[in-house]
C-alpha cells in the first residue's frame, strides 16, 4: 500500500529531519530524500509530495498531519493497481445522491489553534432537494456569514450530532497515544451511532457516507481497537464527499459552524483573535500567549510543530 501527502517546503524539511537517522544515501534520482524505517519507505520530492510505501502507511503518514498543505488530504491506494485505477474515484450505487443518508465530515485537523470538530447529519430523501436549493456545499467554499445562515436549518430540522474535541481534551488524548487519524475515526463513528439513536428504527437511513480521510480498513481497525460498535448500515468512504451527497455538505457546514463558535470563545479567553491554520501568525501568537503566562494547551494542539517554533520566538 502507499500513502501520499503534499507539504510546504518547510514541511518537507521537518519530515526529512524526522527521519535523519534512517535516510538512504544517496537519495534516488529525482527525489530530495528517502528513508527506510520498519519496513516502510518514505520518499520526498521537490514538488512537496511525500510518498509512504509498505504496510500501515496511513499510520506513519498521520504523524505529519499538521504539516499537510492547506486544502489537501492524505490519499491512499493499492500500489498493485494500474495507473488508471489509482486515479479513478470509487463508484457509489446508482441514484445515491438522492438516498436518505447520514453524512459526516470534520474540520480543524490542520489548524494549530482550536478544536477538532466532527459532525454527522441525517438528510432524509425528502429533504435532499431542499438542502441543495439552500446552497449547502463544502464549508471550505462558503463564507463564515453563509455558514452562520445555513447551520440553523440543520439545528432546527435535521437529526445531527457533534463531537467537539477542544484543545485540552485533544491534547490529553494525543498524549495518551491516540493519533489524529484515530481521533477522527472514533469521532465519526460516534456521531453516526448517536444520530441513529435520535432517528430510531422507524426512519432507518439508506447508508452512511464518510468524507474519507483514511482507508476503510484502517478506519475499522481503530474502531475495533477501541471497541466501538459499528452501525449496521452500508457505509461508504469517498474524498470530496460533499460532491456525492448533500448530507456530507451539511455535516461540513455544521462542523465549521461549531468550530467558529469555539474559536470565538477561545479568542475571547486569549484576548486576541486566534488564526485558523498553522502558519507563522500562529507561531507569533502562541509565543505571545506563553509570554503572558497563559496555558497554551488550553488553546492549541501542542504536538504541532508550531509549539517548538513559538518557544524559539520567546
Amino acid at each position: 500500500m502507499q500513502t501520499v501527502i503534499l507539504l510546504t517546503n518547510e514541511g518537507l524539511k521537518q519530515v526529512k529531519a524526522a527521519y535523519s537517522k534512517e535516510l538512504v544515501q544517496p537519495a534516488p534520482k529525482n527525489s530530495l530524500f528517502q528513508a527506510k524505517k520498519n519496513g516502510l519507505t518514505i520518499t520526498g520530492y521537490s514538488s512537496g509530495k511525500v510518498l509512504f510505501q509498505g504496510k500501515e502507511t496511513d499510520h506513519e503518514a498521520a504523524r505529519f498531519q499538521s504539516l499537510i498543505k492547506k486544502g489537501e488530504k492524505m490519499t491512499q491506494h493499492n500500489q498493485q493497481r494500474s495507473k488508471s485505477t489509482k486515479s479513478s474515484r470509487p463508484k457509489l450505487p446508482a441514484g445515491f445522491a438522492d438516498w436518505g443518508v447520514i453524512g459526516s465530515d470534520e474540520v480543524g485537523a490542520g489548524a494549530y489553534f482550536g478544536p477538532l470538530t466532527t459532525a454527522a447529519v441525517y438528510v432524509p430523501a425528502d429533504q435532499v432537494e431542499k438542502l441543495r436549493e439552500l446552497g449547502f456545499a463544502d464549508s471550505k467554499t462558503l463564507t463564515d456569514d453563509k455558514i452562520k445562515k445555513l447551520a440553523p436549518y440543520i439545528l432546527e430540522h435535521l437529526p445531527y450530532h457533534i463531537v467537539n474535541l477542544i484543545p485540552d481534551f485533544y491534547n490529553q488524548k494525543q498524549e495518551s497515544g491516540q493519533n489524529v487519524v484515530a481521533m477522527k475515526a472514533l469521532s465519526h463513528n460516534f456521531t453516526h451511532n448517536q444520530v441513529l439513536k435520535k432517528i430510531g428504527q422507524e426512519k432507518r437511513p439508506d447508508a452512511i457516507l464518510v468524507d474519507q480521510f483514511v482507508q476503510g480498513s484502517s478506519y475499522y481497525r481503530y474502531l475495533e481497537k477501541n471497541r466501538q460498535p459499528r452501525p449496521d448500515l452500508p457505509t461508504y468512504f469517498i474524498t470530496k464527499g460533499e460532491t456525492e451527497h448533500v448530507a456530507v455538505a451539511a455535516a461540513s457546514v455544521l462542523a465549521r459552524y461549531v468550530e467558529l463558535r469555539s474559536m470565538a470563545e477561545l479568542s475571547q479567553e486569549a484576548g486576541v483573535t486566534l488564526p485558523i491554520g498553522a502558519g507563522k501568525e500562529a507561531d507569533r501568537i502562541a509565543a505571545s500567549l506563553m509570554n503572558q503566562g497563559k496555558d497554551l494547551r488550553h488553546f492549541a494542539k501542542l504536538h504541532f510543530a508550531n509549539t517548538k517554533k513559538a518557544q524559539a520566538l520567546r
